[in-house]
């Protein structure tokens, strides 16, 4: 790695104090950072683009992989933290001060891109179902999650964790928990514990089905998981049973193709 100042040196001379409203837990083990790049698979060739690079702890291991680095930031001190890095690695880091709620990802790189981020655990699930919509964009998604969500994203059917997330990303892509971190590994340590988890886009949807009907069906029947599917899905008209699915299941008990023939028929009615 290039001869670069320590990460807490960074935080003190750019008064980077992790700001609770931005949502911000910086990663300062480097052996961390660099398994996060190692598991994303990023390297020589791809765009790999980061949201909140904080101080650069990630940043510096995407680097090193001999990636292009797109880091879209929206702290403007962080932006200037990230100066030397753009000095170290000249060409190859591009930095954007934007929201990343709000900015169009696929337009800041060329493919082949990878996102890999340590999201801000406040608008992680709104930037993931986003970033869902244009997965076709991308090669991959390595990113950290609090626990609690990663659970949910890995779930299967039949588990208390699975629900509307982990069929909508089930959907649309193939899902693997890389690793958890300790709390610890943070600073100041978030509360819960954190995972990484690495989505990586389907050549097509798992089954056939449009988007908002698979998002009204899931709404609907997880809305109400302790309700049997007949009283759930009785509010869009749809008879379980007419699918051959067993109307006295519950939503944690259906696989994502059910979900999917349940949203056919709400389209067909």
């Amino acid at each position: 790695m290039a001869d670069l100042p320590p990460l807490r040196e960074v935080i003190a001379r750019h008064d980077l104090r992790a700001r609770k409203s931005l949502g911000q837990n910086f990663l300062l083990d480097l052996n961390l950072t660099a398994r996060i790049a190692r598991a994303a698979g990023v390297g020589p060739g791809d765009s790999a683009i980061e949201i909140g690079p904080g101080p650069g702890g990630l940043t510096r291991a995407l680097l090193e992989t001999g990636a292009m680095v797109v880091a879209v930031e929206t702290d403007a001190r962080c932006l200037d933290a990230l100066a030397d890095l753009g000095d170290a690695y000249p060409g190859r880091l591009i930095p954007h001060h934007a929201d990343a709620l709000a900015v169009d990802l696929p337009a800041l790189a060329p493919p082949p891109r990878r996102i890999v981020a340590n999201l801000p655990y406040n608008v992680a699930t709104t930037l993931l179902l986003r970033w869902l919509g244009e997965i076709d964009a991308y090669e991959s998604l390595t990113l950290m999650f609090q626990k609690e969500v990663a659970d949910r994203l890995v779930a299967g059917s039949g588990s208390k964790a699975y629900g509307r997330l982990s069929v909508l990303t089930q959907w649309l892509c193939e899902t693997r928990r890389e690793f958890n971190v300790d709390r610890a590994a943070f600073t100041p340590p978030p509360k819960v514990m954190s995972s990484v988890i690495t989505l990586v886009p389907r050549p097509a949807p798992l089954a056939p089905a449009r988007r908002d009907r698979l998002e009204t069906v899931t709404r609907a029947a997880f809305g109400q998981r302790r309700k049997m599917l007949r009283a759930s899905l009785k509010p869009l008209g749809l008879d379980p049973a007419s699918l051959g699915i067993e109307p006295t299941l519950r939503a944690e008990d259906l696989p994502v193709e059910a979900f999917c023939a349940l949203a056919r028929a709400l389209d067909d009615s």
